[in-house]
């Protein structure tokens, strides 16, 4: 399809004031493939209310995982605009730019709702967490992306399991599991990681949280799996 027959679908939407905090947080929605396979899909089994929903329940979800209550403690973000886009891949954000794939959406077999909410979690974590102002690793910042994911509960089934992995920063699953398990070592594990890496990161951090190095955490983790 010539890119000059693409239909173009927008859906703006503003959500009230929080009381709780302050804030106004103004969403938009466009569909830029919604003549395509799954761009269709999207519109019949997802559609702009249900992304609406989402997209409001994640924000709220991540200001409270990371203990953020405060507008002065999260990124000046007020605008947050989701694509559903005909490209590769599953999604990935941008500065306040999240974009879903409806190549994935045409092909995902299981339960849609859940996968696109878990995308939606993942990547609106991107908008609103600290990364060290660049100096973060890759793998820490996508593991806490879906150990926000996580702990929504739209775990796929083709995560790995508590335990398994090469690295602490492999990323993503592997990741979100182990600080899974430092937050059982420290409730608000997370929140606290990310409050410091608010203006760089280092990975004494973890000393300085659980009184362990990265390194003897994710051994311990290991060994608590072994058997």
């Amino acid at each position: 399809m010539s890119k000059h027959m693409v239909m173009f679908i927008s859906f703006v939407l503003t959500l009230t004031v929080l009381p709780e905090t302050g804030a106004t947080v103004k969403y938009n929605i466009t569909n830029t493939a919604a003549e395509t396979l799954g761009g269709v899909r999207y519109e019949n089994q997802i559609g702009f209310k249900y992304s609406k929903h989402t997209l409001k329940s994640s924000t709220l979800f991540i200001w409270r995982i990371f203990q953020q209550k405060d507008k002065a403690e999260r990124a000046n973000v007020t605008h947050v605009h989701l694509f559903i886009d005909d490209m590769d891949g599953v999604a990935y954000c941008e500065n306040d730019e999240i974009h879903v794939s409806t190549n994935y959406i045409a092909g995902y077999q299981a339960d849609l709702k859940t996968e696109f909410s878990g995308v939606i979690y993942h990547e609106m974590t991107h908008v609103w967490q600290w990364n060290g102002n660049d100096s973060a690793p890759q793998g820490l910042i996508e593991g806490i992306a879906d150990f926000v994911r996580l702990k929504s509960g739209h775990i796929p089934t083709h995560w790995v399991q508590p335990g398994q992995g090469d690295q602490w920063d492999q990323g993503y699953d592997v990741t979100a599991r182990f600080l899974d398990h430092c937050e059982g070592l420290r409730n608000g594990f997370v929140a606290e990681l990310n409050k410091k890496m608010r203006y760089g990161y280092s990975v004494d951090y973890f000393v300085d949280l659980v009184g362990k190095t990265v390194d003897l955490l994710w051994s311990e983790y290991k060994a608590a799996y072994h058997s």
